[in-house]
């Protein structure tokens, strides 16, 4: 049987990669290579924010009812990841690989401690309450995160 914590934690993993082969990128000094990588990145990021605030929490909200709990930190954390995204690709943008790297640094931090929250406690819950949905909710899932015009991977 699928899982939403499988399928979500298995989107957070796609995404690490992502950020990796920006990181690889700066530190080659392929600035061009960087500036892509970094738009993919930012995407997949800006995708699974979306997943989870218009589809996943709201399902979840409304079979718990908990409206003010985890996926209220969870809203504002991405919205603390929007700003460092918006940061690192003004970095990028400039060139300057001191500030990106300090940048990526602190993204990566709230990454992993966000992505742990998730996957050990949200996702778990959502697993529970949702599980009559899991099967709707899935390939919905995925259209959000590989978008309309993206080829599933």
């Amino acid at each position: 049987m699928h899982t939403i914590t499988n399928f979500m934690a298995n989107d957070h993993r796609s995404c690490d990669h992502l950020m990796v082969a920006v990181e690889q990128a700066v530190a080659s000094g392929d600035w061009e290579l960087a500036r892509t990588g970094f738009g993919r990145f930012q995407e997949a990021m800006q995708d699974h924010f979306a997943a989870e605030e218009s589809l996943l929490f709201p399902l979840f909200e409304q079979s718990t009812g908990m409206y003010r709990g985890p996926t209220q930190v969870m809203r504002g954390e991405h919205a603390q990841m929007r700003q460092l995204l918006a940061a690192a690709a003004a970095a990028l943008a400039e060139q300057d690989a001191d500030d990106y790297t300090g940048t990526a640094e602190t993204l990566l931090i709230m990454m992993q401690q966000h992505n742990l929250k998730e996957e050990n406690v949200l996702y778990p819950m959502c697993d529970q309450h949702l599980a009559d949905q899991v099967e709707a909710l899935l390939p919905e899932l995925q259209k959000q995160l590989t978008g309309s015009e993206k080829v599933p991977t």
